[in-house]
């Protein structure tokens, strides 16, 4: 799969001029919503399908500064996948080097309730499979 690129703006850095760290958030939502729509799932179609999947966890790991101007290369992979929950994770790298890991965990409803994804939404779930990393 190709990876999602994220040209740092200038409006994301900080007065030490390095990317703000709330931004990393942003950025893996963005690179998530990329790569469901490449697999042909993506929030609209999830949605129309009647289907939601809400972050319930976050988990990141600063590694190493970005300025503005770079582009962060990040990969997204499903590291953990049951039929009611999924761990995404997310690696960006710049020129190379790690600056960033993190993941964020997601359930899946359905009307309101929780449901399993494996037996409900299987095309979902198989291309998800696809992701595992």
């Amino acid at each position: 799969m190709e990876k999602y690129i994220h040209k740092v703006k200038y409006y994301e850095c900080d007065r030490m001029g390095i990317t703000h760290h709330s931004n990393y958030i942003r950025f893996m939502e963005e690179a998530r919503v990329d790569v469901l729509d490449h697999i042909g799932y993506g929030y609209e179609k999830m949605e129309s399908d009647g289907y939601t999947s809400p972050v319930v966890s976050l988990s990141v790991d600063y590694k190493a500064p970005t300025t503005f101007q770079d582009e962060i290369e990040i990969e997204v992979f499903v590291k953990e996948i049951s039929t009611l929950k999924m761990t995404l994770g997310y690696e960006m790298k710049c020129r190379g080097k790690l600056v960033f890991r993190g993941s964020s965990v997601h359930c899946f409803f359905a009307e309101g309730r929780p449901v399993s994804i494996q037996e409900r939404y299987s095309g979902f779930y198989e291309a998800l499979m696809q992701l595992k990393k």
